[in-house]
């Protein structure tokens, strides 16, 4: 692995962990206030004692930045790259630790996977006002989920009931008709305090910067808990979520965009489509329940499930590739797609002493089905002027449809054992997974399957110094199903992924404050590639990851808190069938780093303000796997300005004002190819007002 310029960094970050160290030991004794990853092995388990690298982001973290997606939630997290596609916000890209495979696909909900349909346009998300905080895995979590991305996962948990009343009323406006209103209620609903809801919901719209393209979204949860005994508990939930507009996902070619076309740049506004034929609306319905009961303090056992129905319908006249010195060539692309889907966990976690080793085992077995019934257009429009256009046009051509039904089942068994002697912290854990793949032309009856059964690892230790320093080693891997079909017409096996990482966390007593540095080794195999000669692909691509992660989170002083976070990934096509071999892949930054920090007035006349500040910067990203040309690197500014009005007299309300790309810096986020750039989010500023009750 070449020697990254961050390693200084690094060294640097662990020199002042062990002073923080040495000063928290001469400090009076605190007690801890634990900070948990409990996605990264499906139990309780404190931060600074899980050995793989864990990202937390609270909800009052991105409140504060104005986040209203779940990646620009995780816009300050080192290892996660949040920009793919620039002002969408469409799904949810999220590429971990460079994987851009299932970049839209590996995001979990309360221990479930959210079950999208890789492949398709049927990828759903969860609006972030309905969650109370994200963690990301980074690496293979296979052994505890089944199929997922050798980058990690991202695992949301949602808000849920309370048995103390309370709520919040939030309204905001901001520029591009930004319109948003939302509510959170929540608490008993018998004098036993045996029963409990919880009712969250959110109506937004807002223009975009692509001309007559908007973004619409209704969302429901309704939510009750019922402590039925002492030891016995069960949560019903739903979410009802409909976003009749469905926003921008557009790319156009790297010159034109980030170098000249004949002298000349497109406006990063500009909309190379038709408003008759612009659509997305996605309808998804997910329902499901919670059941945990304590048989003793031992022994604990729960089932989730979750039953998932979603509708998409999409229209979009896109660009690909100069037809002329200022025209675009444009084609025309459609869907009509019905998902339904059904996940199961079902968990025993016992809690066992033997000599001198406390164990905590988990055992389970979870299923997951996928149905999804899909009706694929397309056709060809003329060619469209970036610089003057004229709209109106209607399509020269529409081809047959193409009809499939895709089905899923998979079928795992899992076991983890989480080991504690003394200081010394080790956890090992095996999976079997059975998974059926099917894929039926509807209009013809040929199937492609896949009938495959894998087997994922893991085994990591780590040292609990008492000073809340702790180093750690792991290996982990991982499957993740390929979509592409053979020169027999079969599905391929899934590709197969393993971990090496190796870090230090560092958690100083009697603090939620946590300092972590992590270096990675991953190799994913078996990949799907296909030559430029044949229509087929085969199983002979190969990738490498490689980097360092650096990541704090402190309160500063009583009124200053700051998080910074620093990556450094190096992706490499270890094996091609074409001349991209020994390349290194596009759409990923090398670097990333990022700081913000809040500050709080708590006394004199400033009471009741805080001001946030924040910078990102990414660099050293490919437009295309050929590695011909590079995105500029870019660095994007976001503020905040808030103010408790209590200080005024008006209990529970507070005021808040965020703008993101405050310098309204124009740049180009990233890049899928030559043909397909994509074009950052213009400067957003928004205000809410906020009661809290």
């Amino acid at each position: 692995m070449p020697t990254p310029r961050p390693l200084a960094l690094a060294v640097s970050l662990a020199a002042a962990g062990m002073a923080l160290a040495a000063h928290a030991e001469d400090a009076e004794q605190l007690s801890t206030l634990t900070v948990t990853a409990e996605a990264a092995t499906k139990t309780e388990t404190p931060f600074n004692e899980t050995p793989q690298s864990v990202s937390i982001v609270e909800s009052e973290e991105w409140e504060a930045r104005g986040a209203e997606t779940v990646q620009r939630a995780a816009d300050y997290t080192p290892g996660v790259y949040t920009n793919q596609v620039g002002a969408s916000n469409r799904y949810d890209y999220l590429i971990l630790r460079g994987f851009t495979d299932g970049s839209v696909n590996n995001t979990f909900l309360d221990g479930l996977k959210v079950m999208s349909d890789g492949g398709s346009f049927s990828s759903l998300v969860i609006d972030p006002w309905f969650l109370e905080r994200i963690e990301v895995v980074k690496g293979p979590a296979s052994v505890l989920y089944g199929r997922a991305s050798p980058g990690g996962l991202v695992a949301q948990t949602s808000k849920r009931p309370e048995f103390e009343r309370g709520g919040e009323l939030r309204l905001g406006a901001g520029n591009n008709a930004q319109r948003s209103a939302a509510f959170d209620l929540t608490g008993p609903l018998d004098d036993e305090r045996r029963l409990a809801f919880r009712l969250t919901g959110l109506v937004r719209a807002a223009d975009t910067q692509f001309g007559p393209v908007e973004e619409e979204r209704y969302a429901f949860a309704p939510q009750l808990t019922w402590d039925m005994t002492d030891a016995t508990s069960l949560t019903l939930h739903a979410y009802l979520h409909k976003d009749p507009e469905g926003g921008s996902h557009s790319g156009l070619p790297f010159e034109g965009t980030v170098e000249d076309r004949n002298g000349r740049r497109i406006a990063n506004t500009f909309f190379e489509g038709e408003e008759d034929f612009e659509k997305f609306e996605r309808e998804q319905t997910m329902v499901g329940y919670e059941l945990e009961h304590r048989f003793n303090d031992a022994l604990t056992g729960r089932q989730r499930l979750r039953y998932t129905e979603s509708d998409v319908e999409l229209q979009q006249v896109y660009a690909f590739g100069w037809a002329s010195a200022t025209e675009l060539n444009r084609y025309f692309s459609s869907g009509d797609e019905s998902l339904e889907a059904l996940a199961v966990d079902n968990q025993l976690e016992a809690r066992l002493t033997t000599g001198a080793v406390e164990h905590t085992l988990l055992t389970g077995v979870d299923y997951q089905q996928l149905d999804n019934d899909v009706v694929w257009g397309s056709g060809a429009f003329p060619a469209i002027d970036a610089f003057d256009p004229e709209y109106g046009a209607e399509p020269t051509a529409m081809y047959p449809d193409i009809r499939r039904k895709r089905e899923l089942e998979q079928t795992g068994l899992y076991l983890q054992d989480q080991l504690a002697v003394g200081n010394w912290r080790l956890n090992l854990g095996g999976r079997h997974d059975w998974v059926d793949i099917t894929n039926t032309d509807r209009d013809s009856g040929a199937e492609s399957t896949l009938d495959d059964t894998q087997f994922s690892g893991r085994a990591g230790v780590l040292y609990l110094f008492g000073n809340g320093l702790a180093p750690y080693a792991s290996y982990t891997t991982s499957f993740s199903p390929n979509s592409a079909t053979d020169q027999n017409g079969d599905l391929i096996e899934p590709s197969q992924g393993e971990q090496v990482e190796t870090g230090l966390k560092f958690q100083p007593a009697g603090t939620q404050d946590r300092y972590s540095l992590a270096l990675f080794h991953i190799t994913q195999e078996n990949l799907a590639t296909k030559r430029a000669s044949e229509s087929f692909h085969r199983a002979t691509g190969e990738i490498e990851s490689r980097g360092v992660e650096l990541e704090a989170h402190t309160r500063l002083t009583e009124n200053l808190r700051l998080q910074a976070g620093y990556s450094y990934t190096d992706v490499t096509l270890e094996k091609t069938d074409d001349a991209n071999e020994g390349n290194t892949d596009n759409w990923v930054p090398r670097h990333q780093a990022s700081v913000w920090g809040q500050y709080a007035f708590q006394q004199g006349g400033l009471a009741g303000l805080d001001a946030g500040l924040g910078v990102r910067y990414y660099a050293d990203i490919y437009a295309d796997e050929a590695n011909t040309e590079k995105v500029p690197d870019y660095t994007v500014v976001d503020a905040t300005l808030g103010y408790d009005l209590a200080e005024l007299g008006l209990e529970g309300v507070s005021a808040r004002l965020n703008v993101t790309n405050l310098l309204d810096e124009e740049y180009v986020s990233g890049c899928s190819s030559i043909n397909f750039c994509y074009f950052g989010a213009e400067r957003s500023v928004k205000a809410t007002v906020s009661y809290d009750f």
